[in-house]
């Protein structure tokens, strides 16, 4: 009987490819398939290209796993089944699958639910999560912001456009990172300036990356439109 792959969560770091661990180098020189996700069909995949300076992909299975952006749960579902069934075509056969993700696997990442429905349809798969440097922590690295020291409390809170739960998380914590921001960025600016915080925040688009954004001046993005990997650190 051939022995199962293991599947691996690598996270890949934030953006500059200098931020990544040693185990997670090892596994993808390591593992035959390397999975990444991507959005659509043809599309550039953020992690992926943070791979690709440390790997031949010509010596390895690449496999471009595309989620889609939307919220049909019965196409979600559909999907995601077929995604799982993907991987566990090479994992049947004995191969090791590295699916890479950037910043942390633990961490809003896709291979949470990679991992979770894995477990539901093949729970005999051995499931490796392998963490990386989150967005979170390398903004207050490029900030120079600690995010928490002593009892100080620190939220991550995805952005929504419920201005009540917004303020309220602003209100009950020392510090606060608001990920995917981008389509609130205006309700956001309106909280920060009823709670006279607009001069405590700050605005960060693929950080680390060579692509990166630093706003300081949060007032200038008032009706910008931002990149979706964008995120908002406020520390009172």
């Amino acid at each position: 009987m051939t022995k199962l792959g293991t599947l691996y969560g690598l996270g890949v770091g934030p953006g500059d490819p200098e931020l990544i661990t040693v185990k997670a180098f090892r596994l993808l020189k390591q593992c035959p398939v390397i999975a990444y996700p991507r959005k659509k069909s043809g599309a550039k995949s953020y992690a992926l290209a943070i791979t690709e300076l440390y790997v031949d992909t010509r010596e390895k299975v690449m496999l471009g796993l595309t989620f889609p952006m939307t919220k049909d749960r019965e196409a979600l579902e559909k999907h995601w089944n077929k995604t799982v069934e993907t991987v566990w075509g090479h994992l049947s056969e004995g191969r090791d699958v590295a699916f890479v993700t950037e910043g942390d696997t633990m961490l809003y990442s896709t291979y949470i639910h990679l991992m979770r429905l894995m477990k539901q349809h093949h729970p005999e798969v051995e499931a490796v999560s392998v963490p990386g440097i989150s967005s979170v922590i390398a903004s207050a690295s490029r900030l120079g912001i600690p995010l928490a020291d002593g009892d100080e409390q620190v939220a991550i809170v995805p952005a929504t456009d419920d201005y009540d739960a917004m303020r309220t998380a602003l209100e009950t914590h020392d510090a606060v990172v608001f990920i995917k921001v981008a389509k609130v960025i205006d309700l956001m600016l309106r909280v920060l300036g009823d709670l006279g915080l607009t001069d405590r925040a700050s605005v960060l688009t693929k950080v680390t990356s060579g692509e990166e954004q630093i706003w300081r001046d949060v007032t200038e993005l008032a009706g910008r439109e931002l990149e979706y990997l964008t995120l908002m650190v406020v520390r009172k």
